[in-house]
């Protein structure tokens, strides 16, 4: 642990670090399989340029992993600033953590989805309550700020 930060500090940071690894795992799922299927179906890697334009030649699943990585760039920016709000601006409490780490779990889970059965209402469910735990996270932040 960084000296520079207390254990409740850096608890904070973990699910940060958590859900970059998952990010990762996400990069390699979509090398391992979009690769793969661009030469089976002997797509031309220019075609990529665009990642749209792979929509109507991959297969739909191929399509979901791609389509989950760039996901994980989008929402989950505000998850690594939140983050890093607690940790350095003393709303590092025990609930925050939590919700923290229920935020990643929730994006593991609808990585999965996506990735696997792809049913768009399993997705948005899980979508929502991550979203929750941001809402959860801010509102609890803007008590202790202000009230």
């Amino acid at each position: 642990m960084p000296e520079a930060l207390n254990y409740v500090q850096f608890s904070a940071l973990m699910p940060v670090l958590a859900l970059i690894s998952w990010t990762l795992v996400m990069w390699l799922w979509v090398m391992l399989t979009r690769i793969p299927a661009m030469r089976k179906h002997k797509i031309h890697p220019q075609k990529g340029k665009h990642v749209h334009e792979l929509h109507d030649v991959l297969p739909q699943k191929i399509r979901g992993i791609g389509d989950n990585y760039n996901h994980l760039h989008e929402q989950p920016t505000l998850f690594y600033a939140l983050a890093f709000f607690l940790a350095l601006g003393g709303g590092h409490d025990k609930v925050n953590v939590g919700f923290l780490w229920a935020y990643v779990v929730l994006r593991v889970v609808h990585s999965l989805i996506q990735a696997t059965v792809n049913v768009v209402s399993y997705r948005f469910y899980v979508f929502v309550a991550s979203t929750l735990c941001l809402f959860v996270i801010v509102l609890r932040e803007l008590m202790r700020l202000f009230l």
